[in-house]
């Protein structure tokens, strides 16, 4: 697997790994739950579980790549990137006819970089298309880009959607309410406890002081005034 930037670092492809028990618990824990006193049986998995995928996400050894196809010809990628003392995940938008992928954000800690919109994370989730490779569970792709969706207010639909992805994901369907009220309420910055706003998907507004999505313009067939300043991190950061 080559990716412009990554070229002598170890990656391989993740894809498998987001079935395995432990998996949501470490990739959602960090980025959207740490502050919310999380616990494994939130992602459906305990703490055995938890432990052995932390081993295999953070490997040195091994960087897990997940691959999103998207329209145009765009993949979002998701990258563990696993080097000693600077361990973090990279989150990338690239294109075969483009060498030079674009960084959108980067977890270290704290995210760092670009965040989406909801309708931009469902649109990304639902628009795998007929490609045969990569994450194409629309579930396991919203949950992948879920740490991204900060800043933005939140529509009526969020709730059911996110339920509906964690419980495909393996989380019991009495724990998945619960798991995905904490989610959003970090995604919103604050209690999430408005259901009347209409979804940005079906013509409503999205909520008071809603963004435009700027998706389009990040694939290059929307409106260029829409794209925010690209995201450059310093080698052995991203």
């Amino acid at each position: 697997m080559l990716i412009e930037g990554y070229d002598d670092e170890p990656l391989v492809a993740g894809e498998p790994l987001v079935t395995r028990p432990g998996f949501w618990a470490n990739h959602l824990w960090g980025p959207c739950c740490r502050d919310a006193g999380a616990e494994p049986e939130w992602f459906g998995g305990d703490g055995a579980d938890v432990d052995a995928m932390s081993e295999v996400l953070m490997d040195p050894e091994r960087w897990p790549v997940f691959r999103l196809p998207i329209e145009g010809g765009y993949e979002a990628v998701v990258i563990y990137r696993n080097l000693a003392g600077d361990h973090g995940v990279d989150y990338l938008l690239v294109h075969p006819d483009r060498r030079t992928p674009q960084h959108i954000a980067r977890w270290y800690g704290e995210l760092e970089g670009d965040s989406l919109t909801w309708g931009e994370l469902v649109r990304i989730a639902d628009g795998a298309g007929s490609v045969a490779e990569g994450v194409l569970d629309p579930a396991a792709r919203l949950l992948l880009l879920l740490p991204l969706l900060a800043g933005y207010p939140l529509p009526g639909e969020a709730p059911a959607r996110l339920r509906s992805a964690l419980i495909a994901a393996g989380v019991p369907r009495d724990i998945a309410p619960v798991t995905a009220e904490h989610l959003l309420e970090h995604a919103a910055g604050s209690a999430w406890h408005d259901p009347a706003w209409g979804s940005p998907l079906s013509g409503g507004s999205g909520g008071p002081g809603s963004t435009e999505s700027v998706v389009p313009a990040r694939l290059g067939t929307g409106p260029r005034e829409t794209v925010r300043s690209p995201v450059s991190f310093p080698r052995g950061q991203g």
